[in-house]
């Protein structure tokens, strides 16, 4: 299985395809699988690349109190560079969108196009800062079967398939306790990077799910107003995770951005 040394830590990655790199990032509290789809629908585009960040799925385990933005986006570029490449089109999901926006702001140069799916520029307000405490506390009371329960019906639309519910409590309830709590007081205290968008000039694409109650349309829409040109993909049917509940979709807006086509998909 590939491995990569990546800042004194083994990153496991999975790959499929030739051409340009593309780099997809996850969110939380997933791991590379949830690009499963994307791999086999952008094989033919793309040398995609899908790894598990520090600590996550099959990557080392972290001893780390917190995971930052700074140093997860540390890792994608390591990982980039571990690769032989000198860019890529780079793909983040909710957290994975955190770190994709941190990377753009440390290593601009390694970066050829940005695409959000899910997620959000600025901080977490006070409201939302104690939200992650409480999932903290939550997580150590009723384990990762009582996450699962409660994050399957946060994160999905409200018809998905049993496939897809299956996938995410795989992730779920692999993932481990002390990353996941690590992750939670990363993304607790990541900084404001809102007034980055303007300064992306880099083609870029924001994807929403039309169901996502966590982060829901019209933010993504406002995310996508505050980047140049940026292309926007509303996903019907899809909450927060559109990359497995809607992936023809996805690929899809993601092709159209690789071969830059003029279409922009509002849904």
């Amino acid at each position: 299985m590939p491995f990569a040394r990546v800042n004194g830590t083994m990153l496991f990655y999975k790959e499929a395809g030739e051409g340009p790199l593309a780099v997809l990032i996850h969110g939380f509290p997933l791991d590379h699988s949830v690009w499963l789809d994307q791999l086999d629908g952008l094989a033919h585009v793309r040398r995609c690349v899908t790894l598990d960040l520090r600590g996550f799925g099959k990557s080392d385990p972290t001893t780390h109190r917190s995971l930052t933005m700074e140093m997860l986006a540390d890792d994608v570029a390591g990982l980039i560079d571990a690769l032989g490449a000198h860019g890529a089109d780079v793909v983040g999901l909710s957290m994975g969108g955190y770190v994709a926006l941190a990377l753009w702001e440390l290593r601009p140069t390694l970066v050829r196009s940005l695409t959000f799916v899910d997620t959000r520029a600025a901080a977490d307000t006070p409201d939302g800062r104690a939200g992650r405490d409480a999932m903290i506390d939550r997580l150590l009371d009723r384990g990762r079967i009582g996450l699962a329960d409660e994050m399957v019906q946060a994160l999905l639309g409200p018809a998905p398939s049993i496939q897809v519910q299956a996938r995410l409590r795989s992730m779920i309830e692999g993932t481990r306790y002390e990353t996941m709590v690590a992750a939670l007081l990363g993304m607790k205290d990541r900084a404001d990077r809102s007034a980055l968008l303007p300064r992306i000039d880099v083609p870029a694409l924001v994807i929403g799910g039309e169901e996502d109650t966590l982060i829901p349309p019209e933010v993504m829409k406002a995310m996508a107003r505050a980047i140049p040109g940026a292309r926007t993909t509303i996903v019907p049917g899809a909450g927060h995770l559109p990359p497995i509940e809607r992936p023809d979709a996805v690929n899809e807006a993601l092709i159209e951005l690789f071969e830059g086509r003029k279409v922009v998909w509002w849904r």
